[in-house]
């Protein structure tokens, strides 16, 4: 006989799950106990917004889902921030939810929360486990769900008395069998659909997104761009798909794109889309692509492949859509006979250059801290595999446009823009790869969202470096508001702490840097010091972009 907390811990291990990330409460208290015995880590946040973000980031970096433990009501909704993550960013991730005991359901008991109704616009799935009995089917099923298809969250909520009932099941289906998402490829008539769109492609582009990436994948892409010199351009955060210094890598889709890189994909005459759903950051709020039909409105052929069948003719009706995956694709094309045209590598290279020009970090911004400066040496300093995390605000710029990615596994990033994802999502990186580099990028209003979390770090010994970019406001919605409401400056003001003596009073290293020459001896300490660390980067409020300051933002709206 074993209690349904002790066949949840079970179901967990069969899935293969090293480490979860939660906040406890009594309401599973049962599933706690379990994993005094089990080999399954608990990594215990702050809260359970940055406990939900570090499951999802850890599913980015495996492609496994990533396992997060709340309680009931304020617990789960708390969590809600990380389970959005997951569902746009298309993240296999499964949540348990601790719930109230069976018998006081519909009362409004304490804590009590339809999680069909919270969740379901959110998820995949959202079930209860009403048996102790039911537990391995449960679980099973919730890691098969969230990887399949479109990966995406899952949440099981916990009913506390069917923690504690116990089952007596038969040995075959105590442990549920590991879990493999299906892997699905092109039929022989879409790829010959896909040759013959090719053959007839002047000036095809060839744009890459979306999750089901693996490093065999990724390498598969490359050979296949190779093949058939085509340029390759990658969605909103998901650079680490493509070798930013290889000669067909065109740049990033998304927010600032390089206006070259966006006459590239309007000139295209044939957009084959790998992977990603195109949706409003990378399609420039829906402009680049005519909607419904791109061929009849816009003027191109469009092959779309994605895993997911719902997401294939969703917003866009392609010429050839394809229900695959990555690898499904790009192993079935392999086996084509195609071949590139003499002027498509000639439009990849200039498509390079253009990129190589766009990403040269800028000589000069306002103030005594240049980040260019700071993202060449870093560039320079740290080896490929480094790892990279952010959340969202104009800080993140540094790292989109000017950060060169070289391998696959080097990024999270919320593609929903959720701020405070880069330290959660830091932290299970540098856990998951312990002897490698891991940088948070944060702003100081990102990093204030979850950066309690910097004790969760020193807790688990996860030495990241955080760089807290601090310019003394919500720049992004500043930058916004100048452009709309030019002078009128309304609830974007911050007033920060010293965020240096913040992480030495969590018992971790603490930097600050005033001048560009103080921020290469001050890495190198936080990174000799073995500690998780932050370096306070005090950046001039007037360079709120890379490209533009604070002052001609303002100037040019009241020109207008």
């Amino acid at each position: 006989m074993k209690t349904g907390g002790q066949l949840i811990v079970e179901a967990l291990e069969a899935q293969g799950v090293r480490r979860v990330f939660g906040v406890p409460g009594e309401s599973y208290l049962a599933v706690l106990d379990a994993l005094h015995d089990s080999p399954i880590e608990m990594v215990v946040a702050r809260h359970e917004g940055g406990a939900a973000m570090m499951a999802e980031a850890q599913a980015k970096l495996t492609g496994r889902p990533g396992v997060c433990l709340v309680t009931r009501g304020p617990g789960a909704t708390n969590a809600a921030s990380g389970i959005h993550v997951a569902q746009q960013d298309e993240t296999p991730l499964v949540v348990l939810v601790g719930q109230i005991e069976r018998g006081m359901r519909g009362r409004d008991a304490f804590q009590e929360v339809d999680y069909g109704k919270l969740f379901g616009g959110m998820c995949k799935w959202v079930a209860e486990i009403d048996s102790a009995d039911r537990v391995p089917e449960m679980i099973s099923r919730a890691f098969h769900t969230a990887m399949a298809g479109r990966p995406g969250p899952v949440v099981l909520a916990l009913p506390e008395d069917t923690l504690t009932e116990t089952a007596a099941l038969a040995a075959d289906v105590a442990i549920a069998p590991w879990a493999e998402p299906v892997e699905c490829a092109p039929t022989p008539a879409q790829l010959a659909s896909f040759g013959a769109l090719l053959a007839k492609a002047e000036r095809p582009l060839l744009v890459v997104g979306g999750s089901r990436w693996t490093a065999e994948s990724v390498a598969a892409l490359q050979g296949f761009a190779e093949k058939l010199s085509l340029p390759v351009a990658v969605t909103f955060r998901r650079q680490m798909l493509f070798d930013h210094c290889h000669p067909l890598y065109a740049g990033d889709i998304g927010l600032g794109i390089n206006p070259k890189l966006t006459a590239l994909v309007r000139d295209s005459d044939l957009l084959i889309l790998l992977g990603d759903r195109f949706s409003e950051v990378p399609s420039q709020s829906y402009d680049l692509l005519g909607i419904p039909d791109p061929q009849k409105t816009g003027g191109k052929s469009v092959v779309h492949i994605h895993p997911g069948a719902e997401e294939i003719g969703r917003v866009y009706r392609p010429t050839l859509g394809m229900v695959a995956t990555p690898a499904g694709f790009l192993d079935a094309v392999a086996e084509l006979s195609l071949t590139a045209k003499p002027e498509w590598k000639a439009r990849a290279e200039a498509a390079h250059a253009a990129y190589e020009a766009w990403s040269t970090p800028p000589d000069a911004i306002p103030g005594d801290v240049q980040m260019g400066r700071i993202m060449a040496w870093l560039d320079e300093r740290l080896e490929h595999d480094a790892i990279f995390t952010n959340g969202a605000g104009n800080y993140a710029t540094w790292i989109h446009r000017f950060h060169r990615f070289r391998r696959f596994g080097t990024q999270a990033a919320p593609v929903c823009g959720s701020m405070g994802y880069g330290l959660p999502a830091a932290i299970a990186a540098k856990l998951q790869h312990r002897t490698r580099d891991v940088l948070c990028f944060a702003g100081d209003g990102c990093f204030q969202m979850t950066g309690l979390e910097f004790g969760t770090a020193v807790q688990e010994g996860a030495a990241v470096i955080v760089l807290v970019v601090d310019n003394g406001m919500y720049g992004t919605i500043r930058m916004h508001q100048e452009r709309e409401y030019p002078g009128r400056v309304s609830g974007t003001r911050l007033q920060n702490p010293d965020f240096a003596a913040f992480a030495r009073a969590y018992g971790g290293h603490g930097e600050t840097v005033e001048t560009t020459d103080q921020f290469a001896p001050a890495f190198e300490r936080a990174r000799a010091s073995g500690l998780p660390a932050i370096i306070h980067i005090k950046l001039d409020p007037e360079a709120l972009t890379p490209s533009r300051t604070l002052s001609e933002i303002r100037a040019a709206a009241m020109g207008k």
